[in-house]
């Protein structure tokens, strides 16, 4: 298991890692992103603002970098930076495939990007994402599984997953949507001869939506790394728009809130690497931040009152507007 690496990292900050979602294309859904980018989102310019992330996160103890196939230009961004440094051995790097980037680069596009969990979109993607990060992809997960998706049930892509892992490459899923823990508990049941086929899952856990909890416990007690991804809900807990009890949780560590709603991920005795999705050196600064809060009883106590319906949760996730 590649994530080995993280076990020996002395620094307190190798357990969270960069996510490339927000930096990856002109598009996403974060709170505040559109004041987070520059003006002109051209190629160059996330070009840059990646490679300085990625500089930064390094420098700052940050050993797991998250990619994939729908995260515009993410991949190549990554690869680049690898290349020009072939000495940086320790780091995880992650990407995932299913979903197909369609915006073109825009903004408004219609659909940004599509899902498809078939053969022959992960023969097409595998072959992409081999072009780009060679020998250097430590893990490749199916992007966004539901309870519903074929790939919790196609034998024919499982073959190819488990040839994917025989080399070398560790084969994991992430989750989405309201019945995450239901397609957790699928995935672990999940065997190509007699192994089990998945050994990570990524899944959305914040204040906000804990359903996902037990079973990720679940996968831990069962041998899986858990990476959890929107620790800070798109930005709905971080900033001025965060719930009264992390700011107050906030103001009392003297950090950010977006510190405090990560801390509360660390915090899970399952989690192995928290993402952050930081658009600026600065946010990835005070992300990193989350390592030094120490949140009393009384504040945990209020965070965890937070949590929503997870129906509601993933209604309200589904009509942020893609800035």
């Amino acid at each position: 298991m590649p994530f080995a690496r993280l076990a020996t990292a002395t620094t307190p900050t190798a357990h969270l890692g960069l996510g490339l979602a927000a930096v990856g294309r002109p598009g996403y859904i974060t709170l505040g992103r559109e004041a987070d980018l520059p003006p002109t989102r051209s190629v160059e310019a996330l070009r840059d603002r990646t490679l300085e992330l990625l500089d930064a996160a390094y420098a700052l103890g940050v050993r797991y970098i998250d990619a994939a196939r729908s995260y515009g230009r993410s991949e190549e961004f990554l690869a680049e930076w690898l290349h020009a440094r072939p000495d940086i051995r320790d780091v995880v790097v992650g990407s995932k495939w299913g979903y197909t980037y369609t915006a073109d680069w825009r903004t408004d596009a219609e659909a940004h990007e599509v899902k498809d969990h078939s053969v022959a979109a992960y023969d097409r993607q595998r072959a992409e994402t081999a072009a780009l990060l060679g020998d250097r992809l430590d893990l490749y997960q199916i992007h966004s599984v539901t309870p519903v998706s074929p790939a919790l049930t196609d034998k024919d892509l499982h073959a190819r997953l488990a040839d994917l892992a025989d080399e070398g490459v560790t084969v994991g899923l992430s989750v989405s949507g309201p019945e995450q823990a239901a397609a957790i508990r699928a995935a672990l049941d999940v065997t190509v001869n007699g192994e089990r086929l998945f050994r990570t899952v990524q899944a959305t856990y914040n204040a906000l939506e804990t359903s996902a909890g037990p079973a990720l416990a679940e996968a831990h007690e069962a041998g899986l790394t858990v990476l959890v991804k929107e620790a800070m809900a798109n930005g709905r807990l971080a900033g001025p728009q965060a719930p009264a009890a992390v700011r107050e949780a906030a103001e009392s560590a003297g950090l950010g809130c977006d510190a405090v709603a990560l801390a509360l991920v660390l915090r899970q005795p399952w989690a192995g690497v928290v993402l952050s999705g930081a658009a600026t050196s600065v946010q990835l600064v005070s992300n990193l931040h989350a390592t030094a809060v120490d949140l009393d009883a009384e504040h945990l106590d209020r965070l965890t009152g937070l949590a929503e319906e997870p129906t509601a949760y993933w209604s309200t996730r589904a009509a942020l507007p893609w800035h």
